[in-house]
């Protein structure tokens, strides 16, 4: 087995990592390449490479009543179509969903015009309308792509009414199911989350019908912030390390606590970054979902570089603590300058996690997936945290990255507890402010839902003084 003959190359070979983002300068170099070929928004960034071994340890069943969206398919990596909208948006046609009877926030179908991308092509939408209220027309003039991938494309459109930039997301809508992003999307109205704003329906010649999520736009990702700086030879200055994370946290607190959904695909590119204000959102809810405790799910799931352990070992019955992992493998990518674990297939991804946190025990794979019975892994030591990081790394975000990367799901540290963890504490600081002076963006503005369950002692974390006067 692949896995093996890697870990027993590791175990006699070398006793310590004195690199941890990778075996050499090589793997770097491969890993800034492959890294470059993701897209760059809202992608399912699935491995093409992952071998046939991995397909054995990771079960792939599919969900039942899945939209077309929950089973990623492999990403194409054309540059076509990148720099103009695809030959479709020219033919497209808007139609209303006859089948949605919500009364809110419903689209009903218009008119299409403007004769292409270099003068702007104008797709108009009707809301309202029901319940008495005006019927309103909304234009948008398409811009520019921004994103493509195995979901569709993602561009950047105007609203000619009010001059507002958005985001609108096409997918193809497969007829049978309603699209599982959409309804979820519906359910959000939290800061560090994408806002939905409409949506719309429309048909191609060929009769092919595609979703149109019209979303607030955001000009930045975590992923380009942290190529900036990796670029120039320098560290992600450490409050917005600080900023991004705690967002990440209270953002997954709200999906997981208020909501009930995992979100699946936790990495850079889908985190949103405003570049004035450094608030961050959330976006790419396509492979979200509701997880009902006994219902299987797919555990070929979640990008790469972020993916939990028990997804690799094929948990098919997991929690939300699968974002825990990645929300913790985010914070070391800040702290690092690069990925923590850049496996180079599914299966090599396990040995990089070895590498760092050491054999897991019989326990701790149980406790990822009872179902796996296989255990013969090479006994490989763990590495101590504060060797993965330089010397200078503040101890609060060592610990904060060893209370997420646990192999067992059920230790690693809630959302909630995440946001009030000691590492965040300098934003709780009344005098606490962006590097440029200004003020931060909300952080403790939670409503008592995001509160509700927390013990006294976690809500005299959350909440600052100056914040309760």
């Amino acid at each position: 087995m692949h896995v093996m003959r890697r870990l027993k190359s590791f175990a006699s070979g070398r006793s310590s990592i004195s690199d941890p983002g990778g075996d050499c300068n090589t793997k770097r170099v491969k890993v800034e390449q492959e890294v470059e070929h993701e897209f760059k928004v809202e992608s399912h960034s699935m491995d093409k490479t992952d071998s046939s071994v991995e397909q054995n340890m990771a079960s792939t069943s599919q969900e039942n009543g899945a939209s077309t969206s929950d089973v990623p398919s492999i990403p194409k990596t054309e540059k076509a179509g990148f720099d103009q909208l695809p030959k479709e948006m020219h033919e497209m046609k808007i139609r209303d969903d006859k089948t949605d009877n919500d009364d809110d926030k419903s689209m009903e179908a218009t008119v299409v015009n403007g004769s292409g991308t270099e003068t702007g092509q104008i797709i108009a939408t009707t809301i309202g309308g029901r319940n008495g209220e005006p019927k309103q027309t909304i234009s948008y003039m398409a811009e520019r792509v921004v994103g493509t991938g195995s979901f569709g494309v993602v561009f950047q459109a105007k609203c000619l009414e009010t001059g507002e930039a958005v985001a609108i997301k096409k997918v193809l809508q497969d007829k049978r199911y309603k699209n599982r992003e959409l309804q979820i999307m519906r359910l959000f109205d939290h800061p560090n989350v994408v806002q939905l704003k409409h949506w719309f329906y429309s048909t191609t010649e060929k009769d092919e019908v595609f979703l149109n999520l019209v979303l607030e736009y955001v000009s930045e990702t975590v992923y380009r912030v942290t190529k900036h700086y990796s670029r120039m030879n320098q560290h992600v200055p450490l409050i917005f390390v600080q900023l991004y994370t705690y967002q990440i946290c209270r953002a997954l607190a709200y999906i997981h606590g208020v909501i009930g959904v995992c979100h699946r695909d936790i990495k850079p590119q889908n985190l949103l970054v405003n570049p004035h204000t450094h608030q961050l959102k959330i976006c790419d809810f396509g492979s979200a979902k509701m997880l009902v405790p006994g219902e299987p799910n797919i555990s070929y799931i979640c990008s790469r570089y972020y993916r939990a352990p028990e997804l690799i070992f094929g948990a098919t019955e997991y929690t939300t603590a699968i974002d825990m992992w990645s929300a913790g493998c985010v914070l070391a990518e800040l702290l690092l300058g690069q990925p923590l674990f850049p496996g180079e297939s599914g299966v090599d991804q396990l040995v990089e996690v070895i590498k760092v946190l050491g054999t897991p025990t019989r326990e701790e794979i149980k406790c990822m997936n009872p179902n796996y019975t296989e255990f013969k892994f090479p006994q490989i030591k763990a590495h101590p945290w504060h060797k993965v990081f330089h010397k200078r790394m503040p101890p609060e975000a060592v610990d904060l990255v060893s209370r997420l990367l646990q192999y067992s799901p059920n230790l690693r540290c809630t959302a909630l507890e995440a946001c009030a963890h000691p590492f965040f504490d300098e934003l709780r600081d009344p005098n606490a402010c962006l590097p440029n002076g200004r003020s931060l963006p909300p952080l403790f503005n939670f409503t008592p839902q995001e509160l509700a369950g927390a013990s006294p002692e976690l809500l005299q974390r959350l909440v600052p003084e100056h914040v309760k006067k």
